[in-house]
């Protein structure tokens, strides 16, 4: 679980595995999901306040739902995402979620390669987004 003395390292490593976007206010997000929903943000790393990895997992009583899933990049391929992945799956299991859903970007093929390797396929569905004011 995320505690605020974590914040600036864990919107850092979004940065450098490249999952903000000028768009998108990633401290407020951070924020707001520490606010709501503390346990549903997981942090990977010693106790020493290193981040090395990040999943945000969220229920909203239909699906659970996973974002911002970051490794830092000297550490991937070292089982720290699987690991992450495994523990959001089993938080959102134990509130009621029989589906997990993510989304990445089509161009993302590291990513999608990755997350077939658990068992996550293509749902043949469009995700559709509109940005509220």
């Amino acid at each position: 679980m995320a505690g605020p003395a974590d914040h600036d390292a864990i919107v850092e490593l979004w940065d450098r595995c490249e999952l903000s976007r000028p768009w998108i206010d990633a401290r407020a997000e951070l924020d707001l999901k520490v606010a709501t929903d503390p346990e549903g943000m997981l942090v990977a790393g010693p106790d020493d306040g290193d981040v090395w990895g990040t999943v945000m997992a969220g229920f909203d009583g239909h699906r659970g739902w996973v974002n911002y899933l970051a490794v830092e990049p000297i550490r991937r391929r070292q089982g720290i995402a699987a690991v992450l992945m495994a523990a959001a799956e089993a938080r959102l299991g134990s509130l009621g979620a029989r589906k997990v859903n993510l989304q990445v970007r089509t161009s993302n093929l590291d990513v999608l390669a990755f997350y077939a390797t658990l068992g996550y396929v293509d749902d043949d569905v469009v995700s559709l987004g509109r940005r509220l004011p």
